[in-house]
């Protein structure tokens, strides 16, 4: 510190580290056609299972590749059969991210996290009576970690000393 009682220049430190340098959130709607065997009359239960994706990086967005599971109960024969058809989806999100610093030094890693897993909001029978058609949510969180320079005030060298800790090495360890 200076006689002012300030920081002088010498005082700060420039280091390296790994942060959060840019983030981005995206709620997906969207609706799938699942093709049973049979007519279906009525609807049981709708529910989707078995979520797995992936992130990465391109460009200044984040791409989440993933697939989940559409399973659907449905009656047919005018209600007095039922089945279950599986239909696997594959979907590709594109979410923009937010850089908070432009000035980072490398991009390492990408990290997606789920704030909403794939859900089934409503399940209808077609028009035509011979499909039927899924509407389904999802939301992700994505932030890229990268290196970045930040700059810290240093502390008196004082303030930082081994006898601090207790660390004085005895002689039964030599």
């Amino acid at each position: 510190m200076n006689e002012e009682g300030s920081l002088a220049m010498g005082d700060y430190r420039e280091i390296i580290t790994k942060a959060v340098v840019a983030k981005g959130r995206k709620f997906i709607q969207s609706n799938h056609t699942v093709c049973p065997q049979h007519h279906p009359s009525s609807i049981l239960g709708a529910w989707i299972i078995n979520h797995k994706y992936k992130a990465k990086k391109v460009g200044n967005t984040v791409e989440v590749s993933g697939s989940f599971d559409i399973n659907i109960w449905y009656s047919y024969k005018d209600n007095t059969q039922t089945e279950v058809v599986t239909e696997c989806v594959e979907y590709k999100d594109v979410i923009k991210v937010k850089y908070r610093d432009e000035e980072i030094l490398d991009d390492i890693e990408v990290v997606a996290r789920v704030v909403q897993q794939p859900n089934c909001i409503e399940a209808t029978i077609s028009k035509n009576g011979n499909k039927i058609i899924v509407h389904v949510e999802r939301e992700f969180i994505v932030e890229v970690i990268g290196e970045t320079k930040i700059c810290v005030a240093v502390a008196d060298a004082g303030d930082c000393e081994d006898e601090d800790w207790g660390l004085e090495a005895e002689d039964e360890e030599f």
